[in-house]
């Protein structure tokens, strides 16, 4: 991984976690409009589905572009996608699709 690439994380953190920590330092946040909160709450479930998206969709092409791309993240995204339909809790979710690709991988299978 490539020091760029940290320093791509560290933005992307600094940009999306204000608007998660918001309802923790501002005490009249109930007060908001009910768009304005349900906004607020799905902020950050939104950026991580656009970068699932693109990293399980899309792949680098040998040009320098981006080429469709079908591969073990898919299961991985079906799977992750079930569990939280199902216990409405993001956690698990994320971390069984990181299982299941890290597993595949390790494997030699994906």
């Amino acid at each position: 991984m490539s020091g760029s690439l940290v320093v791509l994380a560290l933005l992307m953190g600094a940009v999306t976690y204000p608007s998660r920590a918001i309802p923790l330092f501002v005490p009249w946040i109930d007060r908001l409009p009910p768009a304005a909160l349900a906004y607020l709450q799905l902020v950050g479930p939104a950026c991580l589905s656009a970068l699932v998206a693109v990293n399980t969709f899309l792949a680098p092409a040998p040009d320098g572009g981006v080429q469709p791309h079908v591969g073990v993240e898919w299961l991985a995204v079906a799977v992750s996608t079930g569990i939280v339909w199902r216990s409405k809790n993001l956690l698990p979710g994320v971390a069984a699709a990181v299982v299941i690709v890290a597993a595949l991988r390790a494997s030699g299978l994906a």
